[in-house]
């Protein structure tokens, strides 16, 4: 009886080439991912932009230009929004002033935007109110700061972070009107690692923070504002937002301001890239810029964005 021998040389050649080829472009094709941010478009002065597609962006991570997978303009219900009021407790009571501009603001908002308020306090924040497309509701839990003396936060840069660590991601834009004198009890000096671990959780999260710059009062009258005000821009322009100032005292009106933020939250798409798959096990982040050859049209976008690990 004849035995059929099976030889194990294409065997062999088959894991070879297997090993050669197959791994390699398995690993080629996990070695990208999309990463997806939000980028606000504006005309000059606050006005609409010209019209934008994909093929108008030049997309940047350091030297290295990125393909751009989609553009698409951040409107509802595809790209629904949840907007933090975030108001540092420690604030002068002279916020009384803005209540009707900033509740008018609150219930001019989008049906489908989800607003909520919050007040920085000692490193934490409390919420006033929570997510809700009940603008009127929303509005009607705005209050007074307690002042320094009963709700003063050491550092509003730790209930920056408290927030954003509380705050679950569902697949809604995340942003943040943040009003505060930007001083750092803490840390009032030109470094402020307070301040830098918020941005870092601010970009890893994609959260859009802006702000408006209110006057620190009489308790916090020795600190520089240039400072301050100096935190709150690094703040808003590193996650993608605008900071808000009228020299260094809290605005007469903040109605202005926030017809500009209304400007800005209108004209914002969700930008996705390709980018290289961080080596880190935890991911990173990485530089990021969004440039185009069309006059008359400014981005915001966060200075750097998070890419995961394998």
């Amino acid at each position: 009886m004849s035995t059929i021998r099976i030889s194990r040389a294409p065997l062999a050649v088959a894991i070879f080439v297997g090993l050669v080829l197959g791994v390699p472009l398995a690993l080629h094709a996990q070695a990208t991912v999309p990463v997806t941010t939000t980028v606000t478009v504006l005309g000059p002065k606050y006005t609409p932009p010209p019209p934008l597609t994909k093929d108008d962006l030049i997309v940047f991570s350091g030297k290295k230009r990125l393909p751009v997978v989609n553009w698409t303009p951040a409107h509802a219900p595809s790209a629904p929004l949840q907007l933090a009021l975030l108001i540092d407790d420690a604030d002068q009571s002279s916020l009384g002033l803005q209540f009707n501009d900033i509740k008018n603001f609150i219930n001019e908002q989008s049906k489908t935007t989800a607003v909520g308020i919050f007040y920085g306090q000692y490193g934490t924040v409390q919420t006033a109110a929570n997510f809700s497309t009940d603008h009127a509701a929303v509005a009607q839990k705005l209050r007074l700061p307690l002042g320094r003396l009963f709700g003063g936060s050491p550092s509003i840069y730790l209930s920056v972070s408290d927030l954003i660590k509380k705050w679950p991601a569902t697949g809604a834009r995340r942003e943040v009107l943040l009003m505060a004198s930007g001083v750092d009890f803490l840390q009032p000096g030109i470094v402020d690692t307070y301040l830098d671990s918020a941005i870092a959780d601010a970009q890893r999260a994609g959260v859009v923070f802006h702000s408006i710059y209110i006057g620190p009062g009489r308790f916090g009258f020795s600190w520089r504002g240039d400072i301050a005000q100096s935190n709150l821009s690094r703040l808003t322009t590193e996650t993608g937002g605008a900071a808000f100032f009228e020299g260094l005292s809290t605005p007469v009106s903040f109605g202005p301001y926030l017809n500009q933020l209304s400007m800005i939250l209108r004209n914002q798409y969700l930008l996705t890239v390709n980018m290289e798959r961080s080596k880190k096990k935890k991911g990173e982040l990485v530089p990021f810029q969004v440039r185009t050859e069309q006059r008359n049209v400014a981005f915001s976008a966060p200075k750097q964005v998070f890419v995961p690990g394998p």
